[in-house]
């Protein structure tokens, strides 16, 4: 074998371990870094749980006074269907009509 052949193998084993290195040492950042947000994530779950409880409790609250409100907006509107219906009903028999 020449110098230059074993040059070329020794420079491709090289070229392939060091690609092989790198990608390796990538893939093992990749799996570091998910660790890492998996961890952080936890926290974050347990901060956002305690804030969609408050949300929840504040929303009943809301519904609570909306139905109120929609109940009022309710009777209001049957008396005023009641007094628009006393003043294009017919006529009152009591009450003689002029001719």
């Amino acid at each position: 074998m020449s110098v230059e052949i074993i040059t070329i193998v020794i420079s491709a084993v090289g070229l392939l371990l060091a690609l092989g290195g790198t990608m390796f040492a990538g893939f093992a950042w990749c799996i570091r870094r998910s660790d890492s947000l998996r961890t952080d994530l936890a926290g974050v779950e347990e901060s956002l749980g305690a804030r969609i409880d408050g949300v929840r409790a504040d929303l009943a609250e809301v519904e609570k006074s909306l139905g109120a409100r929609i109940d009022a907006v309710a009777a209001d509107t049957t008396e005023l269907k009641i007094a628009i219906a006393r003043l294009e009903g017919p006529q009152r028999h009591l009450i003689v009509a002029a001719r």
